[in-house]
């Protein structure tokens, strides 16, 4: 069988492509760029939460957030690796990322102003996450899906941990409570943004859907997020800042307002209020680790010529 074909009989069988696998250059590029921008994604995610570890109102707290950041950090590892089986160097994509020449997403050019950040970003954020990460479990390509069972489970971790979070604040005092919502106001648009343009306008949804590198399109992956969260909301006590949320009894759905797209496409494009400083700090973290890189190389290599 000529391998264009056999590559589209393992798709059609809901098989998985493997590294050692023919595959289109459309395809490996596409996984390249997806996965890069997960894995970018990751790590950038890891400062506005680390901005809060040694402000964590108790040590209990303090030692769940240092817990997720590395979670994040993991997570990061697990998909340059996954990207690395089809033939990229990691440094080539921290390069690319410090060029502005790879993207993150757009939700971690927003600034943690609060505690309470700590519980939406958990709740709203990595909820998101969830809703947009299940369905890569059954990704066409083996390395990523099954990089994303481990990955999925941690996220849905994080998740209830802060909502579990903004439980506790929501029980406190008016203060606190303002302060929930404050921090729900400024995170619940950036949030719905995390899906992606909608569908008549992403360039890479109908084909990845062909290839079953995605499941779900953008638009239907928002809509089952806003079902999810609203409910849990409403037990919060906490207001949805849209005052165009209403229950579609006949869509069996929520209806939401229009998401302001000139600022999706404004971050995206560097142009946030925090793209310069992520960067910056990525760039200034890499550079200062680059004796921890190469005295581990150099490990590396001494066993192996022990080993010889």
């Amino acid at each position: 069988m000529a391998p264009p074909a056999r590559f589209q009989e393992i798709i059609d069988s809901e098989s998985k492509i493997e590294p050692s696998d023919w595959m289109p250059e459309g395809y490996r590029k596409t996984l390249i760029r997806q996965i890069a921008q997960h894995a970018h994604s990751e790590v950038i995610g890891m400062q506005p939460e680390g901005n809060w570890i040694t402000r964590a109102p108790s040590l209990h707290r303090k030692a769940i957030l240092m817990a997720k950041v590395q979670d994040e950090a993991g997570h990061g590892l697990y998909l340059y690796s996954a990207a690395e089986t089809l033939g990229v160097k990691r440094n080539d994509l921290q390069e690319l990322l410090h060029q502005g020449k790879h993207k993150y997403s757009s939700i971690f050019n927003y600034p943690t102003l609060s505690w309470a950040d700590m519980g939406t970003i958990g709740w709203l954020v990595d909820g998101a996450a969830i809703t947009n990460q299940v369905m890569l479990t059954r990704c066409s390509y083996g390395p990523y899906s099954r990089a994303m069972v481990r990955i999925c489970k941690e996220e849905s971790f994080h998740q209830r941990q802060g909502y579990e979070l903004l439980i506790r604040l929501c029980q406190g005092s008016e203060e606190q409570k303002a302060m929930a919502q404050d921090a729900i106001d400024r995170w619940w648009w950036p949030s719905l943004m995390m899906f992606g343009p909608n569908d008549s306008d992403s360039p890479h949804t109908e084909q990845s859907m062909a290839w079953k590198i995605k499941r779900v399109t953008n638009d239907d992956l928002r809509q089952q997020f806003v079902d999810m969260t609203v409910p849990q909301a409403d037990y919060l006590g906490l207001r949805i800042p849209d005052p165009d949320l209403k229950w579609n009894e006949e869509r069996g759905h929520y209806d939401f307002g229009p998401i302001d797209w000139e600022e999706f496409w404004r971050v995206v494009r560097g142009s946030g209020p925090m793209n310069r400083d992520r960067v910056e700090h990525k760039k200034r973290a890499w550079d200062e680790g680059t004796w921890v890189r190469e005295a581990a190389s150099a490990h590396a290599a001494k066993q192996q010529r022990r080993a010889a």
